[in-house]
Order: structure tokens, then C-alpha cells, then sequence
């Protein structure tokens, strides 16, 4: 992983991440606790595993002169070395100045302009795609329809008590079965242009100040649309607002940054072209938040969890309910649906 801003040239490891984001798939294919740690501490040392993959893309992203990214200096034991990128992140930077929500917010989307064109992919060798990162690949994964069930099941068992986790299972059960089938009207994911893939307010720093160009960490390049680095960049944006609600006037000004953000790209479509888009925009966003989400209810008592994901069990129930009341005006096609789905997180953090 990227280095610690201000530490120096020093491994970040976030061995809480990295374990609480396999776990979730590795729970139904290995079982037992043990078995996962077997099977993680195998795939460290693995030639194509996830850092190596990763390491490889930082250093293709530098050649290339797109987007800013920090510099990798080596890879040893499971544990990528890049140059500290010290300075604010992109969330801290939106708690201090909210009224700045779309300006800062579109910084890192212009960063991958070069990735966004068509033709981009061809730099990329297919090999070296981080497809474990896809939104949609990361929904299908945990929710498949065998194995899906299972994991539902054990939402919250460990971290909730028991009558939350049964709620809990039910509200998510419910999105998801919705989520399924808002995904067969999907656009094919795929293409010639890169998404960033692992686009989130905490690997986006500004080590020069708020008004200059930002340095990203931690990508997932593979094959799909601009559409997915914004869903994913709204969802944890939202994720964190939720997690540590701010004042109510900083959330208001945030959220009317991320309206205007999330309508800006479909500016030129037509009234009846735009409804689809913007569906298509909260599908990802809500199916990434489920992810998410997921992953930290699922997580044993004995697994480290950073701190916006015991923030984010704590409010467990209601995000669940946002789920699935988002969920279902997406489903029915609720007029107004961008309006009423920012009324909810508004209420949700409130």
C-alpha cells in the first residue's frame, strides 16, 4: 500500500484493510478463521497478487504523465514502498471548506481525464488489471446467488445484537435481490477506456494545497467507464458522512456539492437520457456502499477494523434502511429519484 502522508519513505501495510477486504470472500470459499489466514498469508506470495498488480499500475500511471500518483520505491514481503505523500485528504479537505464540495471533488476526476478516453485500456496489459475492484465484480462476488445467501446470513452476527443482525440481514437480502435485477439493465461493463477503480476521498491527497493538483494512491486500474470512479468516489463520500456525521449546515453543503457533481456529466443529455444515467450512477454508488458495508459486518469480533468501519456498524441500521428504501425507488423509478435519495442520506446522517 502508499506510504503514511508525513512519515517518510515508510510501508503503510493497513493490515486492518487488507484482511477486512478478503475476508468476505474468503469466508464462504475457506470457512474458518484459520483457514482464511492460511489461504491470505498463500496469496501474499503470490506473483500476481493484488500489491504486485498494483505496484506495476503506480509505476504504468507514471510513465504515462496522466494522472499524479505517488512514486513506488520497491516491494518486499507482501508490503509495496512508495515516497510519502504528506498534506490533507480529500475528506478532510470537505469537512474544512464545504462550500467547496464540487471543486475539490472534481480535482481527482480531472486527474484521470487521460484514463477516461477512449482507447486508454491499450496501455494496460490485461494481465495487470485489479478487476478485484470492479463494483460490479465486487457485488457479484459477495452476492452470487449460492454462496450469496450464506454470506448474508452472517451479517452482524459477531457485532450486532441479535435482533439489529436479523433486521440487518433482512434489509440487506432485500437491496440486493433488487440490486440483481437493476444490474440486467446495466450498460456492459468492460470497453477501451480505464477507470482508476479504487477511487475514495482517503487516496486522494493534496500535498501543495486545496487549489492545486492532488496526488491519488492506491488504484485498481480495469476496463470500465468514468461512470464507475464516480460511483465509487459519491459512495464513500457518503460512506464517511454517514460513519461521522458533521455539523447539519456541512453536510447540507457537501451533499449539494455531490448533486452537482453527480449531474454534471449527463448535462448535455436530454431530460429522458438523463433519468437512465442518473440510475445507472446510483445503482453503482448503492451497490459499492452494500459492499462496503458488508464487508465490515461480516468481519469476525477478532479482525481489526479501521475506524470508519466500526463507525460504520454502529449506524449499521440505519444504512441498511437507507438500502433499502433507495433500493426500491431505483427499482420503481421514483420521479424526483435524485432529490429523494439525497432527502435520505440527509436524514440518515442527520
Amino acid at each position: 500500500m502508499c506510504a503514511v502522508p508525513g512519515s517518510g519513505i515508510a510501508p503503510c501495510t493497513r493490515r486492518p484493510r487488507s484482511w477486512a477486504s478478503l475476508w468476505s470472500p474468503c469466508c464462504v470459499a475457506h470457512g474458518s478463521w484459520p483457514e482464511v489466514c492460511r489461504a491470505q498469508y498463500a496469496y501474499e506470495r503470490r506473483p500476481d497478487s493484488l500489491l504486485v498488480r498494483e505496484a506495476a499500475q503506480l509505476r504504468v500511471l507514471a510513465d504515462l504523465g496522466g494522472p499524479r500518483v505517488c512514486a513506488v520505491v520497491g516491494l518486499r514481503s507482501g508490503v509495496v514502498f512508495t515516497e510519502s505523500v504528506p498534506g490533507p485528504t480529500l475528506m478532510e479537505l470537505l469537512l474544512r471548506r464545504p462550500g467547496e464540495t464540487r471543486e475539490l471533488l472534481q480535482r481527482p476526476l480531472d486527474e484521470l481525464r487521460s484514463l477516461h478516453r477512449p482507447g486508454s485500456a491499450r496501455h494496460l496489459d490485461p494481465a495487470g488489471v485489479i478487476a478485484e475492484r470492479s463494483i460490479e465484480g465486487t457485488f457479484s462476488r459477495k452476492f452470487h446467488v449460492e454462496a450469496g445467501a450464506v454470506y448474508v446470513d452472517r451479517l452482524g452476527t459477531e457485532r450486532l445484537r441479535a435482533a439489529i443482525s436479523e433486521e440487518v440481514t433482512e434489509l440487506v437480502r432485500a437491496s440486493v435481490d433488487r440490486l440483481h435485477r437493476l444490474r440486467m439493465a446495466l450498460p456492459a461493463a468492460g470497453g477501451t477506456t480505464l477507470a482508476y477503480g479504487d477511487l475514495k476521498p482517503e487516496h486522494v491527497v493534496f500535498p501543495d494545497g486545496p487549489d492545486a493538483r492532488p496526488v491519488l494512491l492506491d488504484p485498481g486500474l480495469l476496463r470500465a467507464g468514468p461512470v464507475a470512479d464516480l460511483a465509487k468516489l459519491l459512495s464513500r463520500t457518503v460512506l464517511h458522512l454517514v460513519a461521522r456525521p458533521p455539523d447539519p449546515v456541512t453536510t447540507r453543503r457537501i451533499l449539494d456539492g455531490l448533486a452537482l457533481l453527480a449531474l454534471s456529466p449527463s448535462g448535455h443529455l436530454s431530460a429522458r437520457d438523463r433519468r437512465p444515467w442518473l440510475r445507472h450512477l446510483l445503482t453503482l454508488g448503492l451497490m459499492d456502499t452494500i459492499n462496503i458495508t458488508a464487508t465490515y459486518l461480516s468481519a469476525p469480533a477478532a479482525l481489526p477494523l479501521p475506524s470508519v468501519g466500526i463507525a460504520t456498524i454502529d449506524r449499521a441500521l440505519r444504512l441498511c434502511r437507507l438500502f433499502d428504501a433507495v433500493s426500491a425507488d431505483l427499482l420503481d423509478g421514483a420521479c424526483g429519484l435524485g432529490d429523494r435519495t439525497l432527502d435520505r442520506i440527509a436524514e440518515v446522517i442527520s
